[in-house]
């Protein structure tokens, strides 16, 4: 008898160390809306360059005048970031607190001032931090004759 309740044990157990990781990631179609994006003009807060995606906060001035803190989750993990040419020390120069920013993301479902970053572009008019759009990859900003290009941070 004992045999068997141990033995069902092992079973259970075994069930539960391969079934657990298959639902740890979460979905962000459960999450955020894209089918209903959303665009503002702010102001960068904070940013998280961390596992798994690294974070933005943002605050966004209303029609009214009001300022509206957000906070946004970048898609790519900081491994494909860096393979995209966006290590660490280069997406924080990027996006100190104060920079001026575009951003457009797929809203919370549940209506919190969260979302998942679609497009994110600065005051100059370029796309950062990797973030694909219906184009693709951003561009690399283009270089002058003569400039040598700077070696890749990370």
């Amino acid at each position: 008898m004992k045999s068997k309740i141990l033995t069902w044990m092992a079973w259970m157990a075994a069930i539960a160390v391969f079934c657990i990781p298959l639902v740890a990631h979460h979905g962000t179609g459960v999450s955020y809306d894209a089918s209903k994006p959303v665009t503002f003009k702010a102001v960068v807060t904070e940013f998280h360059y961390a596992n798994p995606h690294p974070q933005l906060f943002f605050d966004v001035t209303d029609e009214k005048g009001d300022v509206v803190h957000w906070s946004g989750e970048f898609y790519p993990n900081p491994s494909q970031l860096v393979q995209e040419g966006w290590g660490k020390k280069r997406s924080e120069a990027a996006l100190v607190p104060g920079t001026q920013i575009t951003i457009t993301l797929a809203p919370s479902r549940a209506g919190a001032p969260v979302g998942a970053i679609l497009k994110l572009i600065n005051d100059k008019g370029e796309a950062l931090l990797g973030v694909l759009g219906p184009g693709g990859p951003p561009p690399v900003p283009e270089q002058k004759s003569g400039e040598q290009k700077p070696a890749e941070q990370k």
